[in-house]
């Protein structure tokens, strides 16, 4: 896909996928064509072993998604089972996201509108540039948010701020969502760039196992607790103490050395 339809890119290179959200003509809105796309992207990107960090991105350094392409409604979500289709595409992908096997971050650069946000939001950590722009606009749509969208939100800010995102339907700056919880920093824009470097750093030098179980167990935290897998968590645990890496991590202490972890 290319040119007035918008892309999803994938990159991957040194423990690193990179996917860019490719349609600044429209602020990098996103069609159905690209939902299917990121899906599939996610899908390649979970089967390789090599990323050990997955980084979305906004192309054109105005958004980094906003949200819908409202202008592929008429052909996209005319209708109920038109819409159907399309929910059930962008719920996918969003679970896809949410249930990444391993860090996710969302790098973010003006504008994170609605179905943008809710990429966002299906993130591990979001960092924003201080001019960035939040908002949830359904309301002013009459589109509804099924119950997961809305979780994630909820999860992230509280009950309360996720009303008033939602209820307002207003746009929010990088000052207020940083208060409510909504992103991890907010920074300059002539730094973002080396504090989601630095931070993708960080995390490609600590032991991945014991990164993705405790991933693992903050996902199982957030469903109800009769749902929760107690015993895929215990797993994931029990493998990090057998692992190589946790022998690499004691004798590197031990040594007074920077450990070399191989998520084995």
């Amino acid at each position: 896909m290319s040119g007035a339809t918008g892309s999803i890119g994938l990159a991957i290179a040194d423990g690193v996928g990179r996917i860019t959200i490719d349609n600044p003509a429209r602020h990098n809105a996103i069609s159905l064509a690209m939902w299917e796309s990121l899906a599939q992207h996610l899908v390649t990107a979970a089967a390789d072993a090599s990323v050990r960090v997955l980084v979305l991105k906004g192309a054109g350094g105005k958004a980094f998604a906003a949200g819908a392409d409202i202008s592929k409604f008429e052909s996209e979500r005319a209708s109920k089972a038109a819409s159907d289709a399309y929910n059930a595409t962008s719920a996918r992908a969003s679970e896809l996201l949410y249930n990444f096997p391993r860090p996710t971050i969302a790098h973010i650069n003006g504008y994170c509108i609605g179905g943008g946000l809710a990429v966002a939001l299906c993130c591990d950590l979001r960092f924003a540039e201080t001019s960035s722009r939040f908002a949830i606009p359904a309301a002013r749509l009459g589109l509804g948010y099924g119950l997961d969208g809305v979780r994630r939100l909820v999860d992230v800010v509280g009950g309360a701020a996720a009303m008033e995102i939602f209820f307002t339907a207003r746009q929010f700056d990088a000052a207020e969502a940083l208060r409510m919880g909504l992103i991890n920093q907010a920074v300059a824009p002539d730094a973002l760039e080396q504090v989601v470097a630095d931070c993708i750093d960080r995390i490609r030098s600590n032991a991945p196992l014991t990164v993705a179980a405790a991933k693992a167990a903050v996902r199982e935290l957030a469903k109800d607790p009769a749902a929760r897998n107690r015993a895929a968590i215990d797993a994931m645990v029990a493998a990090c103490f057998a692992s190589a890496d946790f022998v690499e991590g004691r004798t590197a202490f031990m040594e007074k050395r920077a450990p070399q972890f191989r998520g084995r």
